[in-house]
């Protein structure tokens, strides 16, 4: 697959990427859905699950087959992990597995929302980053969560939109903006919860750097479509926010002139004499 030329180029741990969105691997039908949403997406980053690779017959082959083949850079995960130490080992095997010092790490602490477990995830940060890793760290839009992450070490911050699968798009917004404006030099991808393109083209109209997806293109009834959508959605949103935006109102202002009108228009409730 031929790479576009970065003209609005995006520096994760020192290597320029040129499309904002990143893609997950999971859940497609079947490998040929999936290389069509990629090639629809056009990402340079996919993540990919250590789980997808079995010690006992080598059943993820095939499947990391497919993702070297696509040409992409491949970001580990350590989904499904619930300890700091479970998550640190998943990181470990996932460097041999594939071959990449970069690791998106996640630390689930609870069932029904997925939410991170913010203080083992600082925990694990910090270790991994000792260890060589680039730690891509899911966890949430708290500001204090965020200062102990980058003072670990992580120099990417990957906060969630809203639960993992659950397609509700940025529940907090106010949070998401508030942790843009205290991190403005640090790039921040907003990860798990969009559902919907107009989700993603939010996210970078609030100044977000980029955006990780995976169910909301999985599992829609046409992935290429889908993931097409999304991809065009992150650069409107991208060069909407470039664009310098302007600032809501609370009165009408009209958008033709009104210096050169024949009349005036009459005041509402005005009597005629």
């Amino acid at each position: 697959m031929q790479a576009r030329p970065p003209a609005d180029p995006l520096r994760l741990y020192g290597a320029t990427v040129s499309s904002r969105l990143l893609m997950g691997t999971a859940q497609y039908p079947s490998p040929a859905v999936l290389e069509a949403a990629v090639a629809a997406a056009r990402p340079d980053i996919v993540t990919v699950s250590l789980r997808r690779e079995s010690g006992a017959g080598r059943a993820g082959e095939s499947f990391w087959a497919l993702i070297r083949g696509l040409g992409l850079k491949a970001l580990p995960n350590t989904a499904g992990c619930r300890t700091a130490k479970e998550a640190i080992v998943t990181a470990q095997m996932a460097r041999e597995v594939f071959d990449t010092p970069w690791i998106k790490l996640e630390v689930i602490g609870e069932d029904d929302t997925l939410q991170p477990d913010v203080f083992g995830l600082v925990e694990a940060a910090r270790a991994l980053v000792a260890e060589g890793f680039k730690v891509f760290p899911y966890t949430t839009e708290d500001l204090v969560v965020a200062e102990r992450l980058l003072a670990a070490g992580c120099e990417v911050l990957m906060p969630w939109g809203a639960p993992i699968g659950s397609g509700r798009g940025l529940n907090n917004v106010f949070g998401l903006r508030a942790l843009r404006a205290h991190f403005p030099d640090v790039p921040l991808i907003v990860d798990a919860g969009l559902g919907a393109p107009s989700h993603a083209a939010q996210a970078m109209e609030l100044g977000y750097d980029a955006v990780l997806l995976n169910t909301a293109i999985a599992a829609a009834g046409d992935p290429a479509a889908m993931a097409k959508a999304f991809a065009l959605a992150v650069e409107a949103g991208r060069l909407g926010r470039l664009a310098d935006p302007m600032e809501p109102r609370d009165m009408a202002a009209p958008s033709t002139p009104v210096i050169g009108r024949p009349f005036a228009e009459p005041q509402l409730g005005a009597r005629r004499a």
